[in-house]
């Protein structure tokens, strides 16, 4: 039956509590029972004048209003006030009755210039939300997963300029160095001369954006090229985010892997693998985690051999003698270790030139296949059998439920696919903010459940232990 409302009530004058209209199932309702903001004051103290000036807006309710406007992934801060308006939840949460007057859009903006700039403000915000889900018991850091993921710049990809820049030395040179020169003397050469251009780096040619010079060119599979940065992310179990650093977009994973696995690691010492795409499967980063007494868990990585000649593994390594056997069970000899760390194996010419398979072997000129081993490549080896592995395979599944699933959310609920900020400072402001508010939203509901996880089985830890002794420390060929 057709029905007309015909009588409006908008005038109406009505007595009501805010408390009542704010939903018993809200997630700001569990949130504010989840945790106690009331350590901001002593976070911001400092920045504020004790004697002078006139009364602020409440810290506390200014972070509320930013946290507002990261957990529902609302775009400006200007939209952000205009909800707070109108919301009766988001009112209740900031403490502020019907008739109050919210603070001015700018507000935030203003303190986070004169304040909190140049602070550690954000990254103690991240922690403190982070222990708390640590203290409850939720966060299972046993094995935990790093990736990262490329965002959208505030730039134009068609203004920059073409600036010659020094390539930066690795930070791992000097120990590399060090294991060059140890290997070579090992096997009777003597350490490599120093380059003819005194040492002095190397320049490369980058695009660099004048509308946001922090930023990086981002290319990477079938992406389009586009400024962008990079955010570096860590995180448990149970997707909850563990820690996160921030680069330009043209910054390869492997580079900033370092930072971020130490960071980690003094923060969660009870890690017993890491689990990484194929773009960390290098032998610096392999080594770092089996030296931290940790196994790591990484895909297979195919070779970038060109269609139609030998696969590197075709040709079979024999440890005792140090030496390579091609698919003709010819040997290829050690030949030298160059600068870069990799061990040159050389077969013999004279017997290349007619071998039926020199045309998918090599296209040099001298008929000398050359094979090159890193000085670190047995961590490579190592971490192929951990991949082999039962525990291996079932915690390197889990990449797709986790740190891919921190992404996607990052991304599609939290406005992280893009950001309307300029400079790295910034930047990492919205990154921590959002995965603060994506650990707090995990951290109410699982405490209004009142359900912690179950943590890692014993099997596991056994299975760490055993491969640990099992598998002995890499050592010199010629030993």
């Amino acid at each position: 039956m057709l029905s007309e409302n015909r009588i409006k009530k908008m005038k109406q004058v009505e007595m009501f509590c805010i408390e009542d209209l704010v939903p018993e199932q809200h997630i700001l309702r569990d949130i504010d029972a989840a945790i106690d903001f009331s350590f901001i004051y002593d976070l911001v103290r400092d920045f504020y004048c004790t004697d002078n000036g006139r009364p602020s807006i409440d810290p506390v309710v200014l972070f509320k209003i930013v946290l507002i406007q990261y957990t529902f992934g609302i775009r400006s801060m200007r939209q952000t006030i205009k909800e707070i308006e109108v919301n009766i939840a988001y009112r209740w949460f900031l403490g502020y009755g019907m008739m109050e007057r919210v603070p001015h859009f700018t507000t935030f903006g203003k303190n986070y210039i004169r304040r909190f700039a140049d602070t550690d403000i954000f990254e103690k915000i991240f922690e403190r939300i982070l222990s708390k889900a640590v203290e409850a018991g939720f966060v299972d850091a046993s094995a935990v997963f790093i990736d990262a993921t490329h965002i959208k710049a505030n730039a134009n990809n068609h203004k920059y300029t073409n600036e010659l820049v020094k390539v930066e030395a690795k930070h791992y040179r000097e120990e590399l160095q060090k294991e060059i020169e140890k290997d070579r003397e090992e096997h009777g050469k003597k350490p490599p001369k120093p380059p003819k251009d005194g040492g002095e780096p190397p320049t490369k040619t980058v695009k660099r954006s004048t509308t946001d010079p922090d930023c990086g060119l981002f290319h990477k599979g079938e992406h389009k090229k586009e400024f962008a940065y990079t955010t570096h992310v860590a995180c448990d179990k149970h997707n909850f985010v563990l820690g996160a650093d921030i680069s330009a977009g043209n910054v390869h994973d492997s580079v900033m892997f370092d930072e971020l696995y130490r960071n980690i690691l003094a923060k969660f010492p009870e890690i017993e693998m890491v689990a990484m795409d194929s773009g960390y499967r290098t032998p610096w980063i392999m080594k770092q985690v089996f030296d931290s007494d940790r196994l790591p868990s990484v895909p297979y990585k195919r070779p970038m051999t060109k269609e139609g000649f030998f696969k590197k593994y075709e040709y079979a390594y024999d440890e005792y003698y140090d030496c390579y056997l091609c698919p003709n069970d010819q040997i290829l000899k050690y030949s030298t270790t160059n600068r870069d760390g990799y061990r040159e194996y050389k077969s013999n010419p004279e017997i290349c030139k007619n071998c039926p398979h020199r045309s998918r072997c090599t296209e040099s000129k001298n008929c000398q296949k050359v094979v090159t081993r890193h000085v670190w490549e047995e961590y490579i080896e190592r971490a192929e059998d951990v991949r082999h592995s039962p525990q291996g395979k079932e915690i390197y599944k889990l990449r797709k439920e986790t740190i891919e699933r921190v992404f996607a959310d990052a991304k599609v609920k939290h406005g992280l696919r893009y950001t309307q900020f300029r400079g790295l400072a910034r930047l990492k402001m919205q990154v921590l903010l959002t995965f603060s508010c994506m650990n707090l939203k995990k951290l109410a509901k699982w405490k209004r459940k009142n359900s912690p996880p179950p943590m890692i089985s014993c099997s596991f830890r056994l299975f760490l232990s055993q491969f640990l002794l099992s598998t002995r420390k890499p050592h010199s060929a010629a030993a």
